[in-house]
């Protein structure tokens, strides 16, 4: 199974990195840092032809497994990955992107989340999960990593 993580962070070196990194390397999977890329906030008006999301997306939906993975920001992920979860609805929105969205009903998902708690909020988790069986994905795994601080 082609196995991509995707991870976001404040800190690209951090405790996400470091607990990304650990299961790419578990999974074979390629590991790739959110933030490096260009992604606007989802916009009605669909704006944002100027940035990396379609792209990415795109070379994204070329993998069978797709691990989501995030620090616990106040019962949520990060504002890159929000925003890069966000902007899938262009897909549903723009008549020519639709078919390619419809790829996802093959695909697996995961998720990763550190903190210094000793498990992820359900809010955090619920919010992911809840994503994207909607869109017809099917959950894998999820894992949480506690660091007795926040990175």
């Amino acid at each position: 199974m082609k196995t991509i993580v995707i991870y976001s962070s404040s800190n690209p070196n951090g405790n996400t990195y470091q607990s990304a990194k650990a299961l790419a390397e578990e999974k074979s999977a390629e590991l790739i840092y959110l933030d490096r890329y260009k992604i606007g906030e989802y916009c009605y008006k669909h704006s944002h032809s100027d940035d990396d999301f379609i792209n990415l997306f795109r070379w994204v939906l070329g993998f069978d497994h797709i691990i989501f993975a995030s620090p616990v920001y106040w019962y949520a992920v990060t504002p890159r990955m929000k925003a890069f979860v966000d902007r899938i609805t262009d897909f549903m929105d723009i008549e020519a992107l639709k078919p390619e969205l419809r790829a996802l009903r093959e695909k697996h998902f995961s998720i990763l989340s550190t903190s210094c708690q000793a498990q992820a909020p359900a809010p955090f988790t619920e919010m992911l999960v809840g994503t994207f069986e909607y869109l017809g994905m099917t959950l894998q795994e999820q894992r949480h990593v506690h660091y007795p601080y926040a990175d």
